[in-house]
């Protein structure tokens, strides 16, 4: 895909997640009720949706994933929404892995502070194996796991180890995540 193409597709992205957003934000949410009802009205396309923005706030993290993971339980239950939730998550951080590989430093200094990129490289520097370290962040709530992702591609890790720790290491966290929000 050239240039042009990949930046239409990235800002209609970014657009039709505002309209959804500013949607949400118009809606008067005040109820577990009110907020399925919202997500109905988005028919079969619904589940996509929370997918794709699960996708969308790894690669360009404004929000703690868990938001998104309490949304989706609440709004199809915990099967769909721990599907839902699992395949976003896990493609965004494939997706903000293979960013970092491909643009470095840049991008990674673009969404984080610099603080935060120090901070953890000296703790990976100190860390035995940052396979390790990595697979036991994925499966605990509230690590910077959008950071590590980005960071693992920084680093060069190899990246079939990179994506079987995706897919070993996220569904623990977000199962939790899904069966807690799913009983509310």
């Amino acid at each position: 895909m050239n240039k042009r193409i990949k930046i239409w597709v990235l800002a209609g992205f970014i657009i039709i997640l505002l309209i959804i957003t500013k949607q949400f934000f118009n809606q008067k949410i005040d109820s577990v009720e009110s907020l399925q009802n919202y997500m109905k009205d988005f028919g079969i396309a619904a589940p996509l949706i929370l997918t794709f923005f699960q996708a969308f706030q790894v690669v360009v993290p404004v929000l703690p994933g868990y938001l998104g993971c309490a949304a989706g339980a609440v709004a199809f239950g915990s099967v769909t929404g721990f599907w839902c939730n699992y395949i976003g998550i896990s493609l965004g951080s494939v997706i903000a892995y293979f960013l970092a590989r491909k643009y470095g430093m840049n991008i990674v200094l673009a969404m984080f502070p610099e603080k935060q990129y120090e901070k953890w490289s000296r703790r990976v520097e100190k860390s035995r194996s940052y396979e390790r370290f990595l697979f036991i962040a994925t499966l605990l709530p509230l690590f910077p796991d959008d950071f590590l992702c980005y960071f693992s591609g920084l680093i060069k890790m190899n990246s079939k180890k990179f994506i079987w720790i995706i897919i070993l290491g996220k569904p623990w966290c977000i199962l939790a995540y899904s069966v807690a929000f799913g009983l509310i």
